[in-house]
């Protein structure tokens, strides 16, 4: 169970301009109009938007902000990237 418990995470957005998300292990890429994260466990998580900035990310904490327009947040691999840029 407690294998479970370290693999949670959570995703606040707050007006569509700031995302504040926990249980990140890395940041794998970013842009002003996409950020792909690695959470812990392995999942991927894309968020999409404009104007995009990191503000803050903590890996020892998982914690990990950005602001910005954000459009959209997805899990997963090739679908979003392939609809992001067709």
């Amino acid at each position: 169970m407690q294998e479970n418990q370290n693999k949670n995470h959570s995703v606040i957005i707050e007006q569509r301009k700031t995302i504040t998300v926990s249980g990140v292990e890395s940041v794998a890429a970013f842009s002003e109009v996409k950020i792909v994260l690695k959470l812990i466990g392995g999942d991927k998580m894309h968020v999409a938007g404009s104007g995009l900035k990191i503000i803050g990310f903590s890996k020892s904490s998982g914690s990990f902000s950005a602001e910005g327009t954000i459009s959209g947040v997805s899990y997963g691999g090739k679908s979003f990237a392939a609809k992001l840029f067709k």
